[in-house]
């Protein structure tokens, strides 16, 4: 895949150089030609000086052949603007902007405009490993809004439908390992001793699920 990434911070450099080491071929454009020193030697894309929402640098870039575009400048504003040419004007099929404020996530989303909050999901993650709790998150999806975990079945539940336990848009069962297997449940599968069930949760829907399950 051609992969354009504006912004060669930590983040941008280190994107990069991992989707470079995945046989990607990556272009880098930063206003900084400075900048591009975080790449490093081993670095074998292209590197670009410019404004990233510039239509002409998009075009120097090769964003009329790019497969997608990531935009994770320290600027809002500028992850916005840029994703948004690429998908609107030059029709890249997948485009993704970095967000420091997460309260801008649903303006984004709106726009169609997909969106990762670092902020989110680092207030998200420090607080869960500050405190104890009983269900494991494996990877937060989106902006940070939504987390697949993983909860043994407690006793009390065993013999509950998946359909008792799901609260729709909210909490929702996807898989269910057991005795050494993982298979997708119906809404009629029940829990037995020693499930160990995975779900997708909103993360403002947690309390309802510790609720639920508890």
């Amino acid at each position: 895949m051609r992969i354009i990434i504006i912004g060669c911070g930590r983040m941008g450099a280190g994107l990069a150089q991992t989707l470079g080491q995945r046989g990607h071929t990556v272009t880098v454009v930063d206003r900084d030609a400075a900048a591009f020193e975080l790449l490093g030697p081993s670095f074998e894309g292209q590197t670009v000086v410019g404004v990233g929402f510039d239509r002409e640098v998009l075009l120097r870039a090769g964003i009329e052949r790019a497969d997608g575009l990531a935009a994770v400048t320290a600027s809002d504003e500028t992850n916005l603007v840029a994703t948004r040419l690429a998908r609107l004007m030059f029709r890249v099929p997948r485009a993704v902007a970095r967000l420091y404020d997460p309260r801008k996530a649903e303006i984004y989303r709106r726009l169609g405009v997909q969106t990762i909050s670092t902020t989110a999901w680092g207030i998200h993650r420090i607080a869960e490993l500050l405190g104890y709790s009983e269900f494991d998150s494996l990877v937060s999806l989106g902006s940070g809004t939504v987390d697949l975990v993983e909860v043994t079945v407690p006793p009390l539940l065993v013999g509950r439908t998946i359909d008792e336990m799901t609260i729709s848009g909210e909490v929702q069962v996807v898989a269910i390992s057991r005795a050494g297997t993982t298979f997708l449940p119906t809404l009629g599968t029940r829990f037995q001793e020693g499930d160990l069930v995975h779900l997708s949760v909103l993360a403002t829907s947690i309390e309802r699920l510790r609720a639920l399950w508890t």
